[in-house]
């Protein structure tokens, strides 16, 4: 019998907590008056519960001599009221201690309002995170406690704001204990969401001055900092640098892996995403394993389970077992970072380890509601954090839901089988409704994707632990030891490339509440459909007898025939074979073709031009096409790119436009943003036709048209505004993955100098022409950029590209990169740093 008595309570704190901490939750009177009502809310069910508690009892017995004392009384007071009054007692608890944070977060939270600039004392209470935004708004970042959906992101301002260095700052919280504003000093409480150029080391002691502004409604945080200076004044405790020295090495033990590797493998073991290439991200989050890298209940289960184990091999006793895992359990939460997730996975094991200690084992849904109450108590804001909401409802879900689950599909698919398909099934039940909310739409394959990477989570998640604890002393080890652990990532970073790029992996659904609420109600009829009756017999027995008569013989006839000679030789191979699948195929497949990750890729088409951006795990912006022939289409194929969220023709020219056919026959194209000037005129009365034959929207292009696909935003800075064909080219301005990427077809000398005023530095530019002699030495000047792509064909009539043209980019700063020579070639983002692959 599951025990449900503290779920009521759970639930009335999650909803006080929501209510007290939303936005304009202030000591005014309308807050002390929603307190008031949530508390007579609570002691009104408590009155009601009470008198129907008593509705049937004996009315009082007339006065007269005392009857003898009974031997057994009822109790005074029924089941029923206990909980209600429990339930009122956490609410009260939860009012309380909102109340007095609060108040303790006013004056912090007025010098916001003020936007004044000032100097915050404090301790760095979060893993500082690499922030990328668009320059033009550094001021305005989202925060998680309060994700914001805009339907156009932050575009860059035409790339006339350098991106470089300054575009990205580190992210992290300030637990602010003293403010310097305007010269006066005084206590201060609360957390402070601070941007800075320097990445703190967490738990050290620091001032940031800079100016304050308010925090977004309903976060967790007091105000937001944009810091100008960082001083450390107190290092960490000694403890949490010995953790950061494990966090350090493990990062330099597997730096040399593959790019998967290099994200996956300190993703799985300590939630370091840092390295996590932003496509495989991407991917993991559209199949449904993007839990692998956040720290959670499975991860403490890991831990555990393997210090259990050992113990019991060590035959340890009982209260050396429990202090030995939980001083395990509270470094692994510092090694981690008490996260929320975190922290309701801790608490769990807190109960559960309380549990073992005075040997009587605690029950889950009771561990689980208490560690709600508990961590909501202390701190408030949780109620409104995703990651607390996806943690406890996932537990909820599986503690739940996944044994009743296998229960029904043990009969078709046996106990192990049933049990594997159950917990991925109950995880989605319970978490749909609250991913909906971060983003609206519903994976479909997400089950199956946790159903096949699931064996590999074990293995990496270990190996990278044990990575993480040997890499400060033994790095050759550590290393080794990481390096078999990246077979396992490689298997799992396969399964979300695959699940993510399925014809609809991900399906649209209405977003908000109420698209949660529609699909938390039909899950609820779904689950009512499936449990209401009792499990079924499943197949029929004449069935499984056959089956189970069949192996046997087989097995037989195979034992009578296999020599032990041959039968140890067998086996040898297959271990061979699956070494080499586990080990040497992962290295091979991150060292051939493009990698996974790759951001904005240049084809190799011969002479002409066909360029993609990333916007998804399988799906781009594409500018041009290329010549006629396959080119284009096998270099999108090559890229994984089914889907093109926008066609982009610069202009009709036939190198453009010729190699459209493939292109769309191959994949989806959603929309077509073609050049104003139609020339050569049969040409684009060609293109248009085939749009047209596609079902293809097409529109001409206008100067500053905008919009955005997946994380890319883009603006064309230029359309139709020159003479001819080349010089009307449309000119795209392009954000993705944190870089600027200017795109200047075929621009002769009018439209280069028509668009030196508009632009500033540039991380990548597409060559204007395929590097032809006529090239603007202010706009190179001007773009100064990273990298410089140069479309030509080998051996091409018009001699592309030009030593001038070459010589001048290069002389600007740019790493040149021909397909002429290269081939296809493809950048990646990796830690912040730009990688070239295919050259």
């Amino acid at each position: 019998m599951i025990d449900l008595r503290m779920v009521p309570a759970a639930l009335a704190v999650w909803v006080a907590a929501w209510l007290l901490t939303g936005p304009g939750a202030a000591w005014s009177g309308s807050a002390t008056g929603l307190v008031a009502a949530i508390v007579a809310a609570a002691y009104l069910a408590m009155v009601v519960v009470a008198a129907w508690s008593r509705r049937g009892a004996p009315p009082a017995a007339e006065p007269g001599p005392l009857p003898a004392a009974p031997l057994a009384t009822e109790p005074a007071v029924g089941p029923g009221v206990a909980h209600t009054v429990l339930a009122a007692a956490c609410v009260l608890a939860v009012t309380a201690s909102a109340h007095v944070q609060l108040a303790g977060r006013a004056p912090l939270a007025g010098l916001a309002e003020q936007r004044v600039t000032a100097t915050l004392t404090g301790v760095v209470a979060s893993q500082p995170e690499l922030f990328s935004f668009a320059p033009s708004t550094p001021s305005t970042p989202s925060t998680p406690s309060a994700p914001s959906t805009p339907s156009t992101p932050n575009i860059p301002s035409a790339l006339s704001v350098p991106s470089t260095p300054g575009a990205s700052k580190h992210r992290w919280v300030l637990a602010a204990r003293a403010v310097d504003a305007g010269g006066v000093e005084s206590a201060a409480r609360g957390h402070v969401q601070v941007l800075s150029s320097a990445a703190p080391r967490y738990g050290a002691t620091v001032t940031v001055s800079g100016a304050l502004r308010p925090a977004d409604p309903g976060a967790a945080e007091t105000a937001r900092l944009t810091a100008d200076a960082t001083t450390e004044i107190r290092a960490p405790p000694s403890a949490l640098r010995v953790l950061d020295t494990h966090r350090a090495a493990l990062l330099d033990v597997t730096d040399p892996l593959s790019p998967q590797a290099r994200g996956l493998v300190p993703g799985a073991a300590i939630g370091d995403t840092s390295r996590l290439p932003d496509g495989l991200a991407e991917e993991m989050r559209a199949s449904g394993l993007s839990h692998i890298t956040a720290v959670s209940g499975g991860h403490f289960a890991v831990v555990v389970a393997a210090l259990t184990l050992l113990c019991s091999t060590a035959r340890l006793p009982r209260p050396a077992r429990v202090l030995l895992v939980a001083l395990v359990s509270l470094a692994f939460v510092l090694l981690v970072r008490p996260e929320p997730a975190v922290l309701r996975a801790a608490v769990m094991a807190a109960f559960g380890l309380a549990g073992v200690a005075i040997g009587r084992p605690s029950q889950s849904v009771p561990a689980l509601a208490a560690s709600v109450v508990g961590l909501l108590v202390v701190d408030p804001w949780l109620a409104r954090s995703f990651g607390f909401a996806l943690s406890a409802a996932a537990t909820a879900g599986l503690v739940l839901l996944a044994a009743p689950l296998a229960a029904r599909l043990a009969p078709w698919a046996g106990d192990a089988a049933a049990f594997a398909l159950a917990v991925p099934l109950a995880a989605q039940a319970a978490c749909g409704p609250v991913l909906v909310l971060l983003d609206p739409t519903v994976s479909t394959v997400s089950v199956l994707a946790n159903l096949l990477a699931g064996p590999a989570l074990v293995p990496a998640t270990v190996l990278g632990l044990v990575a993480a604890v040997l890499a400060p002393w033994l790095p050759a080890v550590a290393g080794l030891v990481a390096w078999v652990a990246s077979g396992a990532t490689w298997w799992i970073a396969a399964v979300a490339h695959w699940c993510a790029a399925l014809p609809g992996a991900t399906a649209p659904w209405l977003g908000g509440p109420a698209g949660a609420l529609l699909l938390a109600a039909l899950t609820g009829v779904a689950l009512w459909a499936v449990l209401r009756r009792a499990p079924r017999p499943g197949w029929p027995e004449s069935w499984r007898a056959a089956v189970r008569s069949g192996l046997r013989e087989a097995l037989a006839a195979r034992r009578r025939r296999l020599s032990r000679t041959r039968f140890v030789a067998l086996l040898a191979a297959a271990s061979a074979a699956a070494l080499v699948i586990a080990v040497a195929v992962p290295r091979l497949a991150a060292r051939s073709g493009v990698p996974t990750d790759w951001q904005v890729a240049a084809c190799d088409v011969g002479q002409g031009d066909a360029l993609a951006l990333r916007t998804g795990p399988a799906s781009a912006v594409v500018v041009d096409v290329g010549p006629d022939g396959p080119a284009a289409g096998r270099c999108l194929d090559r890229l994984g790119v089914a889907r093109v969220d926008l066609l982009v023709l610069s202009h009709f020219h036939a190198d453009h436009v010729g190699g459209l056919g493939p292109v769309l026959a191959g994949r989806e194209v959603t929309a077509a943003l073609v050049s104003p000037v139609p020339e050569p005129a049969a040409n684009a009365a060609a293109t248009e036709a085939a749009l047209a034959a596609a079902g293809v929207p097409v529109r001409a292009a206008r100067t500053g048209d905008q919009g955005a696909a997946g994380t890319l935003a883009w603006r064309v800075l230029l359309a139709g505004a020159g003479e001819g064909a080349n010089d009307s080219s449309v000119v795209l301005a392009v954000r993705a993955a944190g870089l600027d990427v200017l795109l200047l077809g075929d621009l002769e000398d009018a439209g280069q100098a028509a668009l030196v005023p508009l632009v500033g530095r540039a991380d990548v530019v597409k060559v204007a022409h395929h590097g032809s002699a006529v090239q603007s030495r202010a706009l190179a000047e001007r773009l100064r950029p990273a990298v410089a792509l140069v479309s030509s064909g080998r051996g091409n009539e018009y001699g592309h590209p030009t030593d001038e043209a070459l010589d001048l980019y290069a002389g600007v700063g740019a790493a040149v990169v021909r397909t002429d020579e290269c081939g296809t070639v493809a950048l990646v983002v990796r830690g912040g740093e730009v990688s070239l692959a295919g050259c």
